[in-house]
C-alpha cells in the first residue's frame, strides 16, 4: 500500500502552499499591520495658549501632531468672515436644465389648426339641400304609388324612377318617407312625410 510520499517534489510544494495559506489567513485576521508596536509613552501635560486648563496628551495625539499640520489648521473653531462673505456673493446661474431628469425637456410644437396647415386642401362644399317637400300619396292601394312633391308653389306628381324638375330622381317610396337623388351632384336625401 502506498501512502502518497513517492513523489517528494509534489509533497514539498503542497506543504509550502499550505504554510503560505496559513500565514495569509493570520495576517488577514490581524489586520495586516506588520509594524512593531510603538513603545508606551507616559501622558504629558501641556497647556495651550488659548486655554488655561491642562489637557493630557495621548499617544494618538502625539503621533498626529507631526504627520498632518494642515488638519490642525482646519480644525480651528474661529469664524473667518471673509470666507463667509465670499461664499455669500456667489449666485447660481443655471443652464435651465432640470437636474432631476435624465434628458432635457423637449418642447412639443402645438399642431396648427387644419385650415392653416401647409398643403391644406379645403374640403369640397356640401351639396345643396334638396328643396322638395314630400306632401302625400296618390293612386290605388295595390297599384304603383304616386307621390306629391312641393317646391315653392309648384306641385309635382311622380312615381319611383321618375325625374322631377329636370334634376331630382325618385329612388324609393316608403310609407312615411321618400328617397330622392340629385342627378347633378349624386346627393341622396330622405324626405319625411310632412303634414300641412
Amino acid at each position: 500500500m502506498k501512502t502518497g510520499t513517492e513523489n517528494r517534489v509534489k509533497t514539498g510544494i503542497a506543504a509550502a502552499l499550505g504554510i503560505l495559506a496559513i500565514v495569509l489567513v493570520v495576517r488577514a485576521f490581524r489586520g495586516g499591520d506588520e509594524s512593531p508596536p510603538a513603545p508606551a509613552q507616559t501622558p504629558t501635560v501641556t497647556t495651550s495658549p488659548t486655554t488655561s486648563a491642562a489637557q493630557p496628551r495621548t499617544t494618538a495625539q502625539a503621533k498626529g501632531k507631526g504627520t498632518n499640520p494642515v488638519l490642525a489648521k482646519s480644525l480651528d473653531p474661529t469664524l473667518r468672515f471673509e470666507l463667509l462673505k465670499s461664499s455669500e456673493d456667489v449666485t447660481y446661474k443655471g443652464t435651465g436644465r432640470d437636474i432631476f431628469r435624465s434628458q432635457a425637456e423637449v418642447k412639443i410644437p402645438t399642431p396648427l389648426p387644419p385650415d392653416k396647415q401647409p398643403n391644406y386642401v379645403p374640403p369640397p362644399p356640401p351639396p345643396p339641400p334638396i328643396n322638395l317637400k314630400f306632401y302625400g300619396f296618390a293612386g290605388p292601394k295595390n297599384g304603383s304609388k304616386r307621390i306629391f312633391l312641393l317646391k315653392g308653389e309648384d306641385i309635382f306628381v311622380a312615381k319611383e324612377g321618375d325625374i322631377v324638375d329636370r334634376r331630382y330622381r325618385i329612388v324609393r317610396i316608403g310609407p312615411n318617407s321618400v328617397e330622392v337623388e340629385d342627378v347633378l351632384t349624386n346627393n341622396k336625401q330622405t324626405l319625411p312625410l310632412s303634414m300641412g
